[in-house]
C-alpha cells in the first residue's frame, strides 16, 4: 500500500502494484488506486513459479477523475502516513460495504487477464503436447511400452481438462463483465482484453488517454 501510495503522490502516469498473492488482494489495491484518479490497464502472472499477481495502473486523464481524486484527498488526507484509504477497513486489504459490488468487478478484470497464459491457445497447446510426446518416448527406455503410452496418454488428457477448465471459467468471467457493462477488445499481442466505455488501447504510455 505504502509503495503504492508513494508512486500516486508523485502523479506518475503508470502505477505498478506490488506482487500480490491473490487477485482479491490486487483487486483491492487497484480500488484504492482509482479512487486516487487512476483506472485498470492490465495484469500478469509474476514471481516464483508464476504465484504473484501484479498490477498496473494508468492515470486516467477525463475530467471525472479529477473530481475523485480531488474528493479522495480531501476524505483521506492521511493516507500515505497510516491513516485510512477510500474503500478499505483500516490496516487491512478488506473492502468495505460500499466498495465490495467495484472489488469484485476489478477482481474479475484481474483473473481475466491472469488466466490468458493458462487458457492456451495453439502455441502453448503445440508445446504441452509435444511434451507428452517426448515424455513418452523417454519412458519406454524404462518402461513396458504400454506403461510409457498410458502415462504419456494420462497427462495429456490432464492438460487438455485443464484447458478446458480454463476457458470455461473465463467464459463466464466474460459474461460478468458484458452484463457489467465493458466491452471486449483485442490488443496489440492479439489477447482478449475488456475496457470500461471510452477506454481505448492504441498503444502508447496511457492506453487509456483520449
Amino acid at each position: 500500500m505504502a509503495g503504492m501510495l508513494q508512486q500516486i503522490a508523485r502523479q506518475q502516469d503508470v502505477v505498478e502494484i506490488a506482487p500480490q498473492g491473490t487477485p482479491r488482494k490486487a483487486a483491492a489495491l487497484a480500488y484504492v488506486a482509482e479512487q486516487y484518479g487512476y483506472t485498470y490497464g492490465t495484469a500478469c502472472r509474476t514471481g516464483f513459479k508464476n504465484s504473484l499477481v501484479q498490477v498496473r495502473m494508468y492515470r486516467d486523464p477525463r475530467p471525472e477523475a479529477r473530481v475523485r481524486e480531488a474528493a479522495t484527498l480531501t476524505a483521506h488526507p492521511q493516507a500515505g502516513n497510516g491513516g485510512t484509504v477510500p474503500g478499505l477497513d483500516r490496516g487491512s486489504l478488506k473492502p468495505l460495504p460500499g466498495a465490495t459490488d467495484a472489488v469484485v468487478v476489478l477482481k474479475d478484470l484481474v483473473t481475466f487477464d491472469v488466466m490468458a497464459q493458462y487458457v492456451g491457445d495453439r502455441k502453448q497447446k503445440t508445446v504441452v503436447y509435444l511434451g507428452c510426446a517426448v515424455l513418452t518416448a523417454l519412458l519406454f527406455a524404462d518402461k513396458s511400452p504400454v506403461e510409457a503410452v498410458a502415462t504419456g496418454g494420462l497427462l495429456a488428457v490432464l492438460a487438455t481438462v485443464a484447458f478446458q477448465v480454463g476457458t470455461v471459467r473465463r467464459a463466464g468471467i466474460a459474461r460478468r463483465l458484458t452484463a457489467a457493462g465493458f466491452h471486449a477488445v483485442t490488443d496489440e499481442q492479439g489477447a482478449q482484453r475488456f475496457l470500461r466505455p471510452g477506454q481505448q488501447l492504441p498503444g502508447h504510455a496511457n492506453p487509456f488517454a483520449a
